[in-house]
């Protein structure tokens, strides 16, 4: 074993630079390019912004490369032509790597996933957890292949998932658990212990990318835990939303109630906002309409109460 590896990080998001930063704090790891997507535009004026990993692997002075695909990239095949690569990490990366590419390091590229596969492989496994009411998850640290997240496990940590996690809370777990779990992958290396434990096939499952349809509200076809389930694990991004007087109305707090309603029934009692699902009532609790702050389902009450507006709600727009 060499006594410094030269290591290529693939990462795009915030969650990805907890680990960027273990892995510059090792003084055994050359971190000797970060790759990520280009700039994008970004908030009302549209302006350019960087990826969250390029700003940190600037702010620790490293070398960056940006491309809207590795594969293809001259700059990357002139880096790798050039330079020894011991180590790949990928973490977040969102683009699909060629096996040109995964064969180039000498040790391995090794992907982390915020799951425990070989349960919900693909681009949205935090958002599946909780959509499915899971207890646990955790993150994987496997070794890539040609098909998407079946390469061999050689770390996991599992954390428990609360009745009060939503998507916020998990995503902020997992980041913070990333550099703990790479660090300890990473004496596995300098020891020479790694391990790698096959996944079982017969339980895989998937989770793709969320389309914008599965963040409706249907209460005719939902029950109140799935709802329930929905809105966490769409919160605080993009939210779980339905609509209040015709107007988009998304929901960001629930919890589940004893009242008994009927689909799109709605009771302020005690001035709070309980609607009725294919089965069971819950509440909302915490919800933004269109063009305005978020508010408590209180303030948004009594907002209605002062212009003796009477609240309805639905799964799509009424047409007049």
């Amino acid at each position: 074993m060499l006594d410094k590896l030269n290591c290529v990080f693939l990462g795009t998001p915030e969650i990805a630079n907890d680990t960027l930063e273990a892995l510059v704090a090792d003084k055994r790891i050359n971190v000797s390019l970060v790759v990520s997507m280009p700039d994008r535009p970004a908030g009302r004026g549209k302006k350019l912004k960087s990826p969250d990993v390029i700003i940190k692997a600037k702010e620790l002075g490293l070398d960056i490369l940006q491309t809207e695909n590795i594969n293809k990239s001259k700059e990357f095949l002139e880096f790798s032509s050039k330079n020894d690569i011991h180590l790949m990490i990928v973490f977040a990366f969102a683009q699909f790597l060629k096996e040109d590419i995964l064969h180039l390091p000498k040790l391995g590229c090794f992907n982390i996933h915020t799951s425990l596969l070989p349960k919900y492989r693909g681009a949205a496994p935090m958002q599946h957890a909780l959509f499915n009411g899971d207890k646990e998850t955790g993150l994987c640290i496997q070794k890539m292949v040609k098909k998407m997240d079946a390469g061999n496990i050689v770390k996991e940590k599992k954390i428990t998932i609360e009745d009060d996690d939503n998507l916020g809370t998990i995503h902020d777990k997992l980041k913070d658990l990333s550099p703990v779990v790479m660090r300890s992958f990473l004496e596995d290396i300098f020891s020479e212990t790694v391990s790698e434990r096959v996944q079982d096939e017969s339980k895989v499952s998937f989770a793709p990318s969320i389309s914008k349809e599965e963040t409706l509200i249907d209460f005719e076809k939902q029950t109140s835990v799935e709802i329930q389930n929905k809105i966490r694990g769409l919160s605080p991004i993009p939210g779980a939303y339905c609509f209040l007087n015709n107007k988009r109305l998304k929901v960001y707090e629930s919890e589940l109630s004893n009242e008994q309603l009927k689909p799109f029934e709605v009771s302020l009692k005690f001035n709070t906002l309980v609607v009725g699902a294919k089965t069971g009532s819950l509440r909302f609790k915490l919800v933004q309409q269109e063009g305005k702050p978020k508010r408590t389902d209180y303030e948004l009450i009594n907002g209605f109460k002062s212009n003796n507006t009477k609240i309805e709600i639905h799964s799509t727009r009424i047409q007049p």
